[in-house]
C-alpha cells in the first residue's frame, strides 16, 4: 500500500473507526495509526490534546496533511473523492441514495443506542446492571438487523455484497456492526442475507486486516 500521508485517530475495538480502516483497505491506502484509548485513565478522548482534534471526543478522525476529516460516513466518502481506486460509492444518484440509506440506518439509528458514552451514562445515571446494559443493546440491534435483512433481501440491487458484486460504503458499516452483534450475543440466524454478505466479506484481505482484533493497539490474546 502506499503511504499518502494519511494518520488515523483511532481505537482497536471501535465499530466506527473499524469502517474507516475497511474503507482504507479496499482504497489501498495506508493511514499511520494513532491509537486513542477510550477506556484507560477515564478515556483518553477526553484528555485536552485530543480534543483539538476532535472537541466530540469521539473517534475516528482522519488527518490528511494540514486538514482534519472526522465522522466515518463523512471521512469514508472524503477518501472516495479524493484518493483513486476501487469506487466506495455507485455511479447513479439512486443507487448511490440506496447505500447511503443503508450506511445512515446503521450509523444514525442503530450503532449510537449502543455505543460507549451511552452504556457509560445507562450505568451512571440510572445504575443499570451489565445484564440490562446487553439487553438494551440487543434490543436496538435486532430491530435494526431486521429492518436491514428486509431492506438487502427485498433489493435486486443486492449481490455479493450490499450493493452488486463489489463491497463499497455499505459494507464498510455493516461488517463491524455485526463484530458488535456478535459480542453482545445477538442470535443472527434469522438474519441470512447479512450472516451472507458477512462471510463473504471476511474472506477479503482488506475486511481481515481491518478487524479489531488485528489493530497494533489491541491486546494481547488471552
Amino acid at each position: 500500500m502506499p503511504n499518502d500521508g494519511l494518520r488515523l485517530y483511532s481505537y482497536w475495538r471501535s465499530s466506527a473507526a473499524y469502517r474507516v480502516r475497511i474503507a482504507l483497505n479496499l482504497k489501498g491506502l495506508e493511514a499511520e495509526q494513532v491509537p486513542v484509548h477510550l477506556l484507560r485513565d477515564g478515556g483518553e478522548q477526553h484528555a485536552s490534546a485530543f480534543q483539538q482534534v476532535n472537541p466530540q471526543g469521539l473517534v475516528p478522525a482522519l488527518q490528511h496533511g494540514q486538514r482534519l476529516v472526522r465522522q466515518s460516513m463523512a471521512i469514508i466518502e472524503y477518501l472516495d473523492e479524493t484518493f483513486g481506486g476501487p469506487p466506495l460509492l455507485p455511479a447513479t444518484a439512486r443507487d448511490r441514495a440506496r447505500v447511503r440509506a443503508l450506511a445512515q440506518l446503521i450509523a444514525c439509528d442503530v450503532h449510537p443506542l449502543g455505543n460507549l458514552r451511552v452504556l457509560q451514562y445507562l450505568e451512571r445515571e440510572f445504575k443499570a446492571t451489565p445484564e440490562q446494559r446487553e439487553a438494551w443493546v440487543r434490543h436496538w440491534l435486532a430491530l435494526g438487523f431486521a429492518a436491514i435483512e428486509t431492506l438487502l433481501t427485498e433489493s435486486p440491487a443486492t449481490g455479493d455484497f450490499c450493493e452488486g458484486e463489489r463491497p463499497g460504503m455499505a459494507d464498510c458499516l455493516l461488517l463491524p456492526q455485526i463484530y458488535n452483534a456478535r459480542r453482545f450475543k445477538l442470535d443472527l440466524a434469522p438474519y441470512p442475507t447479512v450472516r451472507r454478505i458477512e462471510a463473504r466479506a471476511l474472506a477479503l484481505t482488506a475486511f481481515q486486516r481491518a478487524a479489531p482484533e488485528a489493530q497494533p493497539d489491541a491486546p494481547p490474546p488471552v
